[in-house]
């Protein structure tokens, strides 16, 4: 972990991201891309010892609420957050100048400021982003070493149904000749099912490979899933977008199972969602007027 005094903390579509790096160790992180210049080891948390101020500074000069996003690039809730609390600072900020946020995780780690998230959600909008990609829990180990099993984050869902805050599933990405398979796909479908989930982003059953993160999946598969990288060498080559050979019919049963349930199968319409800013107090305003 270093230390590094950032210029600025909200992008232009208003996420944040308060750490660079990871330490989950997931084999398939596009975020070790050499694209986004990270000029430090992957593991070797970047912390921006300045983001709590710039956040506050940020958001009282803001003219008009919002959602803040965080969570895209790096996780909020690596284990560098038990000591530093910055996630929960910036949480306590947004709540106290009244903007919502849509927060993405793959740790349980967040049930630690569900207490932040309620009152956030009681006044604008809160919605979690929770990734799961790996229905077995010993194959979830090897693609996901470092983070919540799925059965933990699927818990997670559940307890923010209980506390009716909305969540959002990225069912992304699913590794070719891994676990891109029916039983795969529907035992995360089921475990949405029983969350209530709002949506399921999944932009096809395969994943991206680009310089510098294909290097490290495919030391990995050496490691985990001996000769499957000349596999992946054979089908792909050097391609960007992997598509599972079963894309389609994963695709299918996915949006189908969504329809019969409830739930949003549609990339954009979720974004919609967590980018649309909502306050509570206002609309039960209007109503009784």
């Amino acid at each position: 972990m270093h230390y590094v005094t950032a210029k600025g903390i909200l992008s232009a579509q208003n996420g944040m991201n308060l750490y660079r790096g990871c330490t989950h160790g997931c084999i398939y992180c596009d975020s070790r891309s050499t694209c986004y210049q990270m000029n430090h080891d992957f593991e070797d948390i970047e912390v921006k010892v300045n983001a709590v101020d710039l956040l506050e500074q940020t958001l009282k000069n803001k003219r008009k609420k919002c959602m803040i996003g965080t969570g895209s690039m790096c996780d909020p809730y690596m284990h560098v957050e038990e000591e530093l609390l910055h996630t929960r600072k910036c949480l306590e900020l947004i709540e106290r100048y009244g903007f919502g946020v849509a927060i993405q995780t793959k740790s349980a780690r967040i049930l630690h400021d569900l207490d932040i998230l309620k009152r956030i959600n009681e006044k604008t909008k809160v919605v979690v982003q929770m990734t799961l990609t790996t229905y077995d829990e010993d194959l979830c180990r090897k693609v996901e070493p470092n983070v919540s099993t799925t059965k933990e984050r699927a818990e997670v869902l559940n307890i923010m149904r209980d506390n009716g805050i909305p969540t959002v599933v990225w069912m992304s990405p699913i590794l070719p000749f891994i676990n891109d398979t029916e039983e795969n796909i529907r035992g995360i479908l089921n475990y949405c099912k029983e969350a209530k989930v709002w949506g399921i982003i999944c932009f096809g059953m395969g994943l991206t490979l680009r310089e510098g993160n294909r290097e490290y999946f495919y030391k990995k598969l050496d490691e985990q899933f001996p000769r499957l990288k000349w596999e992946y060498q054979r089908v792909y080559g050097n391609e960007y977008e992997v598509s599972s050979p079963n894309n389609a019919k994963l695709m299918r049963m996915a949006k189908k199972f969504c329809q019969e349930n409830g739930i949003v199968f549609d990339v954009e319409k979720c974004f919609e969602y967590m980018h649309l800013f909502e306050e509570k107090e206002t609309f039960e305003q209007m109503r009784l007027f």
